[in-house]
């Protein structure tokens, strides 16, 4: 492990006062450039041996079609060595391929590809290299492994910047509210691909609370599967002339077939989210009673509280760590800094574990959040940051600290 007296010395990192506990450590080296992407993907295998990533020569620009990534993942135990496993032609700055770890398996991991004008996905068994390729993408995988569910990505690429993927058109970009796109579920065994909720079909739930105008263009992103797969959420997101160059948001929970629609969040201002258990969600949101903070909401109900109100007080990449008594964070970049925490559930401890330097040009669409991920067994965290060389992966030890 690396010592306080060096990581003090390493460019661009602020150590907290309790850095002996939560040492850090570069997992990846340039001259090629690291990292994951979402928070709320599994990175690591179930043994904590594995940690997957995606591998790139540039930075500082979008993606062009046909520029390519590699995708593999280090070995933790092997003096972090490099292991390839495939390439991808779609991939963004803030979520790379989606490559992840397929829930429940030791051995198979998922990522996104486009393979002949059409968005697929592969399903590779990392022992033998056995692949199968999918006609449908990925974005939330189920927690039984069984499916996933995924947003249009084409029309993704033209309303947020970063989060679609280049080199496919959308055939509905003059269409505001198509009936023919939306959000899709791909059967993982079978390959069945089926749109479960149109942009048409959301449309006309009405917002009381933020009305979008007639001449509104519509999409979906950042969908997420509850902890037993039996629900799950999506961000419906407009843009008009009353919103300029910004949208408007509310969040949605259906059930696993797109059905039982709930609007969990009308406000506006729903952010990043996760799911605590199958009936709660944390998510830094606008709530009338106390404005911009982090809630807890039950699904399908009014239930909500503030989490943290005095302490996460800045937007975040949130999650739960394993038994729920401690939620990992970090912030968007303040000062040029971007902050990565603790936050003790059943006392309202903050426990810094450091920031880390996030200079321009490290803005906009190609950023470099830390977005923070925990192994299973919540010992460690591994985060992406451009602090050092280039954007790449590091480990964070909070082991000392989670189990006192």
């Amino acid at each position: 492990m690396l010592r306080r007296s060096f990581l003090s010395s390493l460019p661009g990192v602020a150590l907290a006062a309790d850095a002996k506990a939560a040492p850090v450590r570069a997992i990846t080296r340039g001259p090629k450039f690291h990292w994951f992407g979402y928070y709320d993907k599994l990175e690591f295998d179930p043994t904590g041996r594995y940690i997957l990533a995606n591998q790139v020569d540039f930075e500082h620009r979008s993606p062009k079609p046909d520029e390519v990534i590699q995708v593999g993942m280090v070995d933790l135990q092997d003096g972090d060595r490099w292991i390839e496993l495939g390439t991808s032609r779609a991939w963004n700055w803030q979520q790379g391929c989606m490559l992840q770890w397929v829930p429940g398996s030791k051995e198979e991991v998922i990522w996104n590809d486009r393979v002949d004008n059409q968005f697929v996905s592969h399903l590779m068994n990392i022992r033998t290299r056995k692949t199968r390729t999918l006609a449908g993408p990925v974005y939330s995988v189920s927690p039984n492994g069984k499916w996933a569910v995924y947003p249009d990505f084409r029309r993704l690429n033209q309303t947020r910047p970063g989060y679609g993927y280049a080199g496919i058109l959308d055939p509905f970009e003059k269409e505001l509210t198509p009936e023919r796109a939306g959000i899709w579920r791909n059967d993982l065994v079978t390959g069945k691909q089926t749109l479960l909720i149109s942009f048409d079909r959301a449309s006309k739930i009405p917002n009381l609370h933020s009305p979008w105008e007639p001449s509104a263009k519509h999409w979906f992103n950042h969908l997420l599967y509850s902890t037993d797969g039996s629900r799950f959420i999506f961000l419906h997101r407009w843009r008009g002339p009353k919103e300029g160059n910004g949208f408007g948001t509310r969040m949605f929970t259906a059930n696993e077939q797109g059905k039982d629609l709930y609007v969990l969040d009308p406000y506006g201002g729903t952010s990043h989210f996760i799911w605590r258990d199958r009936k709660h969600v944390l998510a830094w949101a606008k709530h009338p009673s106390h404005g911009d903070k982090f809630y807890l909401y039950e699904d399908k109900t009014d239930n909500v509280e503030v989490v943290g109100k005095d302490v996460m007080t800045v937007n975040g990449h949130c999650t739960y760590l394993p038994g729920n008594q401690w939620i990992l964070n970090d912030t968007y970049p303040q000062q040029e800094r971007q902050y990565l925490y603790l936050y003790e559930v059943a006392t309202g401890k903050k426990v810094s574990l450091g920031d880390f330097r996030s200079a321009p040009p490290y803005r906009g669409e190609w950023r470099s959040d830390l977005h923070p991920r925990s192994s299973p067994d919540g010992t460690k965290i591994a985060i992406d940051s451009s602090h050092g060389d280039g954007r790449q992966i590091y480990l964070v030890d909070i082991s000392e600290i989670v189990r006192r």
